[in-house]
């Protein structure tokens, strides 16, 4: 499955492209300890590094990255980014535009009446047949001061337009420096084949492989990593 990225002629030598979200992991996970101790459990215990799922889930997709510095004051944004003029008419030059709050009054994530902010795209993304474009916040990235509202695209049909990102900024206090390279969204090919949902009792048979698997992965670590994980290819570029 082939997901083809196109930008702007005149300013392929000034974007980051977009990465496999693996070589975009959070200093945080990389730091965090493998094991800690838990009063609760009189003994150390497995941390979030260990759960596959967890990291899996952070690792899979592609993530777009803010293409140069956004300097952050309370609530204030501005940028110094020289760039060409693009060749493509009706190509964005900033990183950065807004939505005006009217635009999802109503919403859980309103933001005080606020704007919020529009990740632009530099970049245009093109899918196979029968596959949609899934972008999300980063995931489990709550230490990032915005929260992407999630979208999803029919990238095998449109491709020759920018997919823009919406975002609420969640710290009106932070001052600071939005650094070049910030995970912005994380982006899977979905299909678009209809679910057939089926629903049954557990059989004696699925009964007994429930206990069974439950009290191995009870019993020891490294359970599912070992026997149910899949293995997972590498992207191609």
């Amino acid at each position: 499955m082939r997901m083809i990225f196109r930008c702007d002629p005149n300013l392929a030598d000034h974007l980051p492209r977009p990465v496999p979200a693996r070589s975009a992991l959070p200093d945080w996970l990389r730091d965090m300890p493998a094991n800690a101790h838990s009063e609760i459990h009189g003994r150390g215990i497995r941390t979030v590094k260990q759960c596959p799922p967890f990291v899996d889930a952070m690792a899979y997709g592609v993530m777009i990255l803010l293409p140069c510095d956004v300097a952050v004051e309370r609530g204030a944004f501005s940028w110094d980014w020289k760039i060409p003029e693009p060749a493509t008419e009706g190509h964005p030059r900033a990183p950065l535009s807004f939505h005006v709050a009217a635009q999802f009054a109503g919403a859980p994530f309103a933001n005080g009446g606020r704007a919020a902010l529009k990740f632009n795209s530099f970049w245009t993304i093109e899918l196979e047949e029968g596959w949609s474009l899934f972008a999300t916040h980063p995931v489990n990235r709550d230490d990032l001061p915005f929260r992407l509202v999630s979208g999803l695209v029919d990238a095998d049909r449109f491709h020759d337009g920018g997919i823009n990102f919406p975002a609420v900024w969640t710290r009106p206090d932070f001052s600071g420096v939005l650094p070049k390279g910030t995970p912005v969204a994380q982006c899977f090919a979905v299909p678009r084949d209809n679910l057939q949902l089926v629903f049954e009792s557990l059989d004696e048979a699925h009964q007994k492989a429930y206990a069974q698997t439950v009290a191995e992965v009870l019993a020891k670590p490294g359970v599912y990593r070992k026997r149910f994980r899949a293995r997972r290819g590498r992207l191609t570029v």
